[in-house]
């Protein structure tokens, strides 16, 4: 069975064909798009499930018709129309969209609390953590969007679609949307939470370059004299005691200089 990539809608004569997707956490911060389609006939209401990962169990492709099951087993759904027992399963879609959002909106608070506690780790790690909470939300909002853009097609043609269930297409519309904006509204806060690890990071990378700078101001005039001092074209059989100590004045007195004026200038 070929995987539908992106959501769509297509009407025929006496059904039409929804195609939506899902979220599921695994691992290393990838999401699982889970394939929901329905067939919605003038008197019944047909799901296709998958093709979904072998990691996955079957159980979580059919989460949201087992939970609109259930409810119609229990007596709290009795839906008039088949529009109205498909907006019950799209109602459970986008509940599993707002809990998927709900997850990594935590992931995305402790992610915060160690950023501005400083309690980083390994930067490379919690670099990755931070774009895996971001493509969370990036495929949430996705989904939600695309769902919505479904939705609206339907809405617009009004085909095969009553006047009393025309106000269960606007309503799923309003939602995924609504999916979008939680969505798109903490993918805003988590990406100023990466603006403040790299305006952090790399604050310390520039004083760090600064207090190189200074290090090489420092010894760059002593490297040079030392240099001249040591050439062949001076040559000592003995230690001359009063030379070396003045070439070491000088050193001394020249990396003083330099260290007041790199002061002044306010390098460290």
């Amino acid at each position: 069975m070929q995987r539908n990539r992106v959501p769509r809608v297509r009407i025929y004569p006496h059904q039409q064909l929804l195609i939506l997707h899902g979220p599921e956490r695994g691992p290393s911060g990838h999401v699982h798009y889970l394939e929901l389609d329905q067939i919605i006939g003038d008197k019944y209401v047909v799901t296709v499930h998958g093709p979904i990962n072998p990691a996955l169990s079957g159980e979580v492709a059919l989460r949201e018709t087992e939970v609109v099951r259930r409810r119609l087993t229990n007596g709290r759904l009795r839906p008039d129309s088949p529009y109205e027992l498909a907006y019950a399963i799209t109602s459970a879609l986008i509940h599993r969209l707002e809990v998927f959002i709900e997850e990594v909106t935590a992931d995305v608070w402790h992610l915060e609390q160690r950023v501005t506690g400083g309690q980083l780790g390994n930067p490379e790690e919690f670099l990755e953590e931070l774009f895996q909470a971001r493509h969370g939300l990036l495929a949430a909002r996705t989904m939600g969007a695309l769902g919505a853009e479904v939705y609206g097609r339907i809405a617009v043609l009004g085909a095969r679609v009553s006047a009393d269930d025309l106000p269960l297409v606007n309503d799923l519309v309003d939602q995924l949307t609504r999916i979008k904006g939680l969505a798109d509204g903490e993918r805003e806060y988590l990406q100023g939470v990466i603006e403040f690890y790299r305006a952090r990071a790399e604050t310390k990378m520039t004083v760090a370059a600064e207090r190189l700078a200074v290090i090489a101001v420092v010894t760059l005039p002593i490297t040079a004299l030392s240099s001249i001092y040591g050439m062949n074209i001076i040559v000592n059989d003995t230690t001359r005691l009063p030379q070396l100590l003045a070439v070491l004045a000088v050193m001394a007195i020249m990396s003083a200089l330099l260290l007041t004026w790199a002061k002044r200038r306010g390098w460290w």
